[in-house]
């Protein structure tokens, strides 16, 4: 056989692989997972620090320490609602600071029909969850907000893994897992929340970082 005449199954595995890079969104960098993780843990040590509770030790539903004892010249709500915003926006900055520069050093373009998709399916689990969590405080029932937010979050991802990385499937699989768990242990809200958002981000950040981009 000639030397140079190359395995056919090769190149259609070479042919797969580059259709499939080309039909995903690749250049999600795993820094965003590790800066997000961290203003996660941020945003909880806040909410730890205002209501003056040590996580795992007293099964007390935080917000209500809070309500009971506003501090700082400001009230529960309203405070809660600035960590939350800043939290969000925050990772969400840092994750399009990484994954563009990711994108420019790949020479790839940050929008395009992957990123959409991506998106699209992020999008859906997460505005649904959003509003399920809407109906939990319409209730008063505020303290599966947290289970809730992980449990959607998880699908969210799930439903996005088809268009991006494979490994995202198994970061919401396991926000999925947390969030079950939270639901059978109300009162812990806030601690499976930082290990979710905060905790899973930073190891997954980790794992993708040393996976895919360190050289």
């Amino acid at each position: 056989m000639n030397s140079g005449t190359e395995d056919p199954r090769k190149t259609l595995q070479d042919i797969r692989n580059l259709m499939e890079r080309s039909s995903r969104f690749i250049s999600l960098s795993g820094l965003s997972g590790v800066a997000a993780g961290c203003f996660a843990l941020l945003g909880a040590t806040m909410i730890y620090l205002y209501c003056g509770l040590t996580p795992f030790v007293h099964k007390y539903i935080y917000y209500q320490a809070a309500i009971d004892n506003p501090k700082w010249g400001i009230t529960f709500y309203p405070f809660i609602l600035i960590v939350g915003i800043v939290t969000i926006l925050g990772a969400f900055l840092s994750a399009w600071f990484f994954t563009s520069r990711k994108a420019k050093n790949d020479g790839k373009a940050i929008w395009d029909k992957p990123t959409q998709m991506t998106l699209i399916n992020l999008g859906i689990p997460l505005v649904t969850g959003g509003i399920f969590c809407l109906g939990l405080l319409y209730y008063n029932e505020i303290g599966y907000v947290a289970p809730a937010t992980l449990v959607f979050y998880g699908l969210a991802l799930v439903n996005a893994s088809h268009f991006t990385l494979r490994d995202v499937r198994w970061l919401g699989l396991s926000e999925i897992s947390l969030g079950l768990i939270a639901m059978f242990n109300v009162g812990f809200g806030l601690e499976f929340w930082a290990l979710g958002f905060g905790g899973l981000h930073i190891i997954y950040g980790m794992v993708m970082y040393y996976k895919y981009e360190r050289v």
